[in-house]
C-alpha cells in the first residue's frame, strides 16, 4: 500500500474553515445567540404549513430551474424571469458568479473589512483579492475605483456592509458605477436591504436596468427568516443571470426552500412587520450603547458594530460569560446581531458593566 496521500490545492493550507456562531449556555440554561445576523422570529405559521407539506415530498428531486420561485421573484420585483438566478443563499450566488469570472490572473475588488466569505470564495475561484480598506468604517468607493485595472473582473459592494452596518448613498454609488468599465461586473450585495431606513440608500434594482454590468443580490435568510433553508437570488441582465445559472451546482436550492421562499413572498406584508420590530430594536440598542459611551457607527442592517480594537476579545468573552454569543473579528471589533427584547437588554447590561469603552 502506498504511503503517499492525495494532493490538494496549496491554497487550502491557508484556509480556516468557516466557524458559525455558537451558543454559550449559562448555568441557569439561558443563552442568546447574537452572532449570526439571524432573524429572532421563526417563519410565519402559513410558511410553516407550506414547509411541512413540502417535507412530505423530499423523496423527489427539486426543480433544478426553480421555475416557480423564479417567477414569484420576478413578479414581486417586476423584472423579467430571465433576469433572475437563484442559489444557496446570496453567498451561493456570489460563488456562482466568481466561478463564472474567476481564473488565474484576474482580480476581484471588495472593501475590507467586509463579508468574511469573500476572500475564501475568491481564492477558490483562482482569482486574486484586491482589498480596499474601509474609510470611517464604510466603503471608500473612490479608492475602489482607483484600484481597477485591466485585470479586474468583478467588484463587490456590500450595502449595507457586513459587519459594520454602514452604507453608501445613491450619488456616490452612481458616480462610482460611472467609473467602472462596462466589461467589469459590479455585484451589489444587498443581503440586508429590507432593514434599510435611510432614504438616500439606493435600491439596486432601480439601478441595474440601465447598467448591464450590475448585478443585485438578495437573500431569504435574514428578513424572511429562512436562514436554515439557504435560498438567495440575483437580479441582473440576462447574460449575467445565465452565467450564474450555468455555474450553479445541480439541485442547490432544495424543494422545501423553494416552497418556503414562495410562501414568504406571498406573506411579505406580515413578515415586514417583523422587520420593523427589528429595526426599532436596532435603533434602541445603538442609542443605548452610544449613551453608555461606546463608539457605534450608524447602521442600516440588523446588527451593530463596535470597533473595539484590542478590547475585542475581552468584550466577546464578557458576553460569553453572560450566555451571549457575539461575533468578534480579530483585533478589529465585535458585530452584535439584534435579537429579541430580552436578549438585547442582557447584552446592554453586559456592555454597561464592561470597564472599557473601546
Amino acid at each position: 500500500m502506498s504511503e503517499s496521500s492525495p494532493r490538494f490545492r496549496s491554497i487550502l493550507d491557508q484556509f480556516v474553515p468557516y466557524k458559525p456562531g455558537r451558543i454559550p449556555v449559562r448555568e441557569d440554561g439561558r443563552s442568546h445567540k447574537l452572532s449570526s445576523n439571524e432573524s429572532p422570529f421563526g417563519p410565519l405559521p402559513s410558511v410553516v404549513e407550506v414547509i411541512a407539506a413540502a417535507a412530505g415530498q423530499v423523496n423527489r428531486y427539486p426543480d433544478n430551474g426553480a421555475v416557480a420561485l423564479t417567477e414569484a421573484i420576478a413578479g414581486r420585483f417586476d423584472v423579467p424571469p430571465a433576469h433572475v438566478a437563484v442559489g444557496c443563499g446570496s453567498v451561493g450566488v456570489t460563488q456562482q458568479l466568481l466561478a463564472a469570472v474567476g481564473e488565474p490572473g484576474t482580480e476581484i475588488i471588495y472593501a475590507w473589512r467586509s463579508f468574511e466569505a469573500y476572500p475564501l470564495l475568491v481564492d477558490l475561484a483562482h482569482a486574486t483579492s484586491v482589498r480596499v480598506p474601509l474609510r470611517d468604517q464604510a466603503h471608500d468607493l473612490a479608492a475602489m475605483a482607483n484600484a481597477i485595472t485591466d485585470r479586474t473582473r468583478m467588484i463587490i459592494v456590500c450595502n449595507p456592509n457586513n459587519p459594520t452596518g454602514t452604507v453608501v448613498h445613491r450619488g456616490e454609488l452612481e458616480r462610482f458605477l460611472d467609473r467602472v468599465p462596462g466589461d467589469c461586473l459590479v455585484v451589489l450585495d444587498e443581503a440586508y436591504h429590507e432593514y434599510v431606513r435611510d432614504s438616500d440608500v439606493p435600491d439596486g434594482l432601480s439601478l441595474y436596468p440601465d447598467r448591464p454590468n450590475v448585478a443585485v443580490l438578495r437573500t431569504f435568510s435574514k428578513a424572511y427568516g429562512l436562514a436554515g433553508l439557504r435560498v438567495g437570488f440575483m437580479v441582473a441582465h440576462e447574460r449575467v443571470a445565465e452565467a450564474a445559472r450555468k455555474t450553479m451546482l445541480a439541485f442547490t436550492v432544495n424543494a422545501v426552500a423553494q416552497a418556503a421562499a414562495i410562501a414568504s413572498l406571498a406573506a411579505e406584508d406580515e413578515l415586514l412587520e417583523r422587520v420593523d420590530a427589528v429595526v426599532k430594536e436596532r435603533d434602541r440598542v445603538r442609542d443605548e450603547l452610544l449613551a453608555q459611551g461606546w463608539p457605534v457607527p450608524p447602521t442600516e442592517a440588523n446588527f451593530v458594530w463596535l470597533p473595539l480594537g484590542d478590547e475585542t476579545a475581552g468584550f466577546a468573552a464578557a458576553c460569553e460569560r453572560a450566555g451571549i454569543s457575539v461575533r468578534p473579528f480579530g483585533a478589529e471589533g465585535v458585530r452584535i446581531s439584534i435579537g429579541d427584547y430580552d436578549a438585547n437588554d442582557e447584552l446592554l447590561a453586559v456592555a454597561k458593566a464592561y470597564p472599557r469603552r473601546g
